[in-house]
Parts: structure tokens; C-alpha cells; sequence
């Protein structure tokens, strides 16, 4: 019998495989979260305005898309775990020299970033489903909660990073270097010291002619475009609604850290279930309710909204992750599904911080943001009822 793309390269004890995947899991948001808490100074320093900073916030989840389809190739290639270690180490180097090159190197290395996260982020969910195909509500919901656990330090601590390092945004953004290097570090130890030959690799192409994997696509988007408005915006909404920098950093901090408890137990109860579509429409309505209180509530309310605002968050993008192996046949299948989904979807979720910096300048107001943010949310919902059904996609 031939072996996957995703075969293990060789056999590794169970808790070092988990320990692994942790870790890198724990680097797939910093690079994107350290920016929001930093980027009044960023744009003070490099003279961004209001559109410069936008495209700052969305060419990272632009890229995540765009440089989706690649992974699947890549792990042909080198086979997966060497082509995690490979990105991983162009991860770091992104880190460590954006913010010292000027404003061209500062939006290259954020978008090198943003595409080495977009393919970790596809190879990962193939490993889960080939690695514990028996525990994957459970390892799913590790998973994400390691890689919201790596998004809530960032966000919380980027800007007191700045502070110690004595006001220098750049010191504090190439901090987050070093979780990238303790993960490689980790990852290079499990490695066979030659990879193991693959199979050809399956064309996806048939998986647009899919309405279930569009389904499962559409929602990836939808509510990854909530979540990076949120990592992109939230502190200067909340710093221009009378919130101290630091405390609005920690605001989204908290909400992203309570994603760690739903993250791990929403899948842990779906995958449970007959179907995922009343958990799928409960996650977003929550979401929309604490995203509801962030534009709207007396900011004495805001600690318990970001409370609300998180643990929706986790769930819906902890539920996106399991969707890719319940709705796929096999380990390959898994990876074509997350390839399509993660690709086409992050695209999509590009958008939602462009448009929410373009209108806050047309309208001169967030408040005037509510309801794009009530027809995402929407939207997302109305996918999660087909891609939550009973189904799998067809195995190639």
C-alpha cells in the first residue's frame, strides 16, 4: 500500500508528536496579533495613515490565502513535517528582520509572515487527522487553544514590550521570534534524517465542484474575516473610544485567551453530536453579540463583552478546524479540504479589515461598522447549517 503525502517520516513517541504540533500551533497568530496593539507607533514612526494601517492588517490574512494552495505541494516534495520546519524557519526569519528595514521591509516581512502561517496552517490539520484519528475533537481544541494561547500573548504583551524596551515598537514586535525558534527547535528532533517517498499528489480541482467543501470554505472565510477584524482593530476602536493603549491591548488579550477554554471544548462536544449545525449557529451568534458590545456598550461593560466576544471566537474558529476532518473520508482528503478551505477562505477574510478601515474613514465612526459586521456574521451562519450536516466530501 502506498503512503499518504502526510506519512509520518518515522515513528515518534505520541507526546512528543502533540508537544510538537503544540508548539508550532503556539506561533501561528503572533506575527498577526503583535501589530494591532503596536500600530498607533508603527504608523507615528513610518507615517502610515488610516490606509496604510489597514493594508497593514489585512496583507498578513491576504497572504495566509494566497499561499495556501502551496502547501499541499510542499508536502509532496519534502513530506509534511519537514515542510512545517522549512516555513517555520522562514517564519522566523521574517520576524526578525521586518521591522528593521523601512516601510517596504516592514509589509514584505508581514506578508512573508502571513503566507508561512497560511501554509502551516493547511499542513497541520492533516497531521491531526493522520497522527489521532480517533481523538480529533480533542487534539483540534488543543490544537487551537495553543495557537489562541500564542495569539493572546501577543496581544497582550507586544505593547509593555514596548514600554521595557524603552518605546521601541521594533525591539518588541522581533520578541515574538523566539517561540518560532523554540518550536523549529523542537520540530528539527522529530525529524528522520531522510524523508520517506510519497504518492503523487492529488489534484484538488475536484473539490470545487463540491457544494460541501464550498460550504466548509465559506465559513473558514467568514468568520476568520470576524476574528482578523478583530486582531486588526479592536484596540484602536477601543483607544478611540477613551481606552488607555495598554489596557485596550490587554482588552483583546483576554478575549483571545478566553478562546482557549471554548476552543477546547466546543469541538469536544460536537464531534459528539449527529451534526454540528446547531453548534456552528450558536458559536456565531455569540460572537455577534460580544462584537455587538465592543461598538456599542458603556465601556464599563467591556471586560465581560470581550469575555462574550472570546469565547464565540474560540468556538467558531476551533469548529472551522474540526470541520476539515469530519467533512473529509481520509488523512489526504483532510489536507485537500483544509488546502481549499484555508486558501479560498482566507481570501475571503482579507477583506473584513480592509473594509472596516475604509468605512470607519467614509463614515468617520465604528459605530457605522455594526452592520457590515451583522451581514458576515450572518452569512457565516447561513454556511455553518450546510457545512454542519452529516457529510463527507467525495475521496479522490
Amino acid at each position: 500500500m502506498s503512503s499518504s503525502s502526510v506519512a509520518p517520516a518515522h515513528k515518534t513517541a505520541p507526546w512528543l508528536t502533540l508537544a510538537g504540533l503544540l508548539l508550532v500551533a503556539l506561533n501561528l497568530r503572533p506575527a498577526l496579533t503583535s501589530v494591532a496593539p503596536v500600530l498607533g507607533a508603527i504608523g507615528d514612526a513610518m507615517g502610515l495613515g488610516s490606509i496604510g494601517q489597514s493594508v497593514l492588517t489585512t496583507l498578513p490574512v491576504l497572504c495566509l490565502g494566497l499561499a495556501a494552495p502551496a502547501a499541499p505541494r510542499l508536502a509532496h516534495r519534502l513530506g509534511a513535517e519537514r515542510a512545517v520546519l522549512i516555513v517555520l524557519a522562514v517564519l522566523g526569519a521574517a520576524l526578525a528582520v521586518r521591522p528593521f528595514i523601512g516601510v517596504a521591509g516592514l509589509f514584505i516581512g508581514t506578508a512573508i509572515a502571513g503566507g508561512a502561517i497560511g501554509i502551516m496552517g493547511v499542513l497541520l490539520p492533516g497531521l491531526v487527522k493522520r497522527d489521532f484519528p480517533d481523538q480529533i475533537g480533542l487534539m483540534t481544541g488543543l490544537y487551537t487553544m495553543l495557537l489562541n494561547l500564542g495569539a493572546a500573548l501577543a496581544a497582550g504583551a507586544t505593547e509593555p514590550l514596548r514600554l521595557v524596551f524603552d518605546h521601541d515598537w521594533q525591539a518588541a514586535l522581533a520578541f515574538w521570534l523566539v517561540p518560532a525558534v523554540v518550536a523549529g527547535g523542537l520540530w528539527w528532533s522529530q525529524l528522520a534524517p531522510r524523508p520517506q517517498k510519497t504518492r503523487p499528489r492529488r489534484s484538488g480541482q475536484r473539490l470545487l465542484c463540491e457544494p460541501l467543501a464550498w460550504q466548509v470554505t465559506a465559513f473558514m472565510g467568514l468568520q476568520s474575516s470576524l476574528a482578523y477584524i478583530v486582531f486588526g482593530w479592536l484596540p484602536t476602536i477601543l483607544v478611540d473610544r477613551g481606552m488607555q493603549p495598554v489596557a485596550a491591548g490587554l482588552v483583546l488579550s483576554t478575549s483571545i485567551l478566553v478562546q482557549v477554554a471554548s476552543a477546547l471544548v466546543v469541538p469536544w462536544v460536537a464531534t459528539r453530536l449527529t451534526d454540528q449545525r446547531g453548534v456552528l449557529v450558536a458559536v456565531l451568534a455569540v460572537t455577534l453579540t460580544g462584537l455587538a458590545g465592543c461598538l456599542y456598550a458603556p465601556l464599563g461593560w467591556i471586560w465581560p463583552v470581550a469575555v462574550v466576544l472570546g469565547l464565540g471566537q474560540g468556538g467558531s474558529f476551533s469548529m472551522a478546524l474540526t470541520l476539515l476532518a469530519l467533512r473529509a473520508p481520509d488523512a489526504d482528503s483532510a489536507a485537500e479540504l483544509s488546502g481549499m478551505a484555508q486558501g479560498a477562505g482566507y481570501v475571503m477574510a482579507a477583506m473584513g479589515p480592509l473594509a472596516i478601515g475604509v468605512i470607519h474613514d467614509w463614515r468617520g465612526s465604528w459605530a457605522a461598522c455594526g452592520v457590515l459586521l451583522a451581514v458576515i456574521g450572518v452569512a457565516a451562519m447561513l454556511a455553518g447549517l450546510g457545512a454542519g450536516r452529516n457529510r463527507w466530501i467525495s475521496a479522490g
